[in-house]
């Protein structure tokens, strides 16, 4: 009994790294994904940041939509700095290497990230449902005091719930491959590496992350409902127009995130494939860079705001 104990602790031990296959086995193809998503992370950053830079420094944006969007931008910066530097470093690399404690890293905070990311977008669709739905209270219901506090749960609690999972994942025993079907760590991939049982993991992925995952969706679904419902109240047309219009780019980049995110998690680890890569990478790097171009294209007071910013580091 001893000796069994004794050799499922080295068989855990062993494992210091995992090698992530990525994108692609082929030698060709690693310098032209590089230059790929190399551009891809830069116009992410740049992207974000002039979101960011453009709301704190106009006095018209200094509103809770853009408070919270200014938000959401931070934390696309940050979330797709968890994926993509590293990809690119294995780009370049003949082993594509990440350590045992990098691995969890990285998937920390992609989940972390990830989930403050929905729990944004689904206070900005409640921001959007008070302003339309109760405008005489809109400035009184979303006082700072409020969006502070909402904006510290978006970011805090979701680190509950990345620890949770990197904690139970940190219980598994992985003894006979270490290669990951992946561009990166994250939950389905590592758990069919194991040699243990994943029953927990599994059940509390299912339920927990679940409803973690499900719930920042129904409250979105709900404020858009409501939204609606009042909208198609609005006898004129410039005026049902003028509220969609304040919607229409939170609902692309929700639709853009959520689809995504749910082909994903929202199945079975048993039926986790490769072919899940794509979607995968549509929320963790295309998403991220898209949002801002959503934004700044369909918002005049956002564009007014990126065209100031701009003549002023011209002149």
């Amino acid at each position: 009994m001893e000796t069994k104990s004794t050799e499922r602790v080295n068989q855990t031990s062993s494992v210091s790294e995992f090698i992530l296959l990525g994108l692609s086995s082929q030698p060709e193809q690693q310098k032209p994904l590089f230059v790929l998503f190399l551009i891809i992370y830069l116009v992410t950053v740049a992207g974000n940041l002039l979101i960011i830079l453009a709301i704190r420094t106009d006095p018209r944006l200094q509103t809770p939509m853009y408070f919270f969007l200014s938000f959401l931008s931070f934390t696309d910066i940050c979330f797709t700095t968890t994926v993509v530097p590293k990809m690119l470093a294995n780009f370049l690399s003949e082993r594509k290497t990440i350590s045992y404690s990098g691995c969890l890293t990285q998937m920390y905070f992609l989940y972390a990230l990830g989930n403050s990311d929905s729990c944004l977008l689904a206070v900005m669709a409640f921001d959007r449902y008070v302003a339309i739905c109760d405008p005489f209270h809109y400035v009184t219901t979303m006082n700072p005091r409020l969006c502070v506090l909402l904006v510290s749960f978006s970011c805090s609690f979701p680190h509950f719930h990345s620890l949770l999972h990197v904690l139970l994942l940190n219980r598994l025993t992985f003894c006979d491959s270490n290669v990951i079907h992946h561009f990166l760590c994250d939950l389905s991939p590592l758990m069919k590496l194991s040699c243990s049982s994943t029953l927990v993991n599994e059940v509390v992925l299912l339920m927990e992350g679940a409803v973690v995952l499900v719930t920042p969706f129904v409250c979105i679904a709900f404020s858009y409902l409501r939204i609606l419902i009042a909208v198609l109240k609005i006898p004129s047309a410039a005026g049902k127009r003028k509220a969609f219009s304040t919607c229409g780019s939170h609902l692309t980049v929700v639709s853009l995130f959520y689809g995504s995110i749910f082909y994903v998690y929202l199945q079975p680890v048993s039926t986790y494939t490769t072919q899940d890569h794509m979607a995968t990478i549509v929320y963790t790097v295309f998403s991220s860079m898209l949002n801002p171009f959503i934004y700044s294209l369909r918002n005049k007071d956002l564009k007014q705001g990126l065209r100031k910013l701009m003549n002023r580091k011209t002149a």
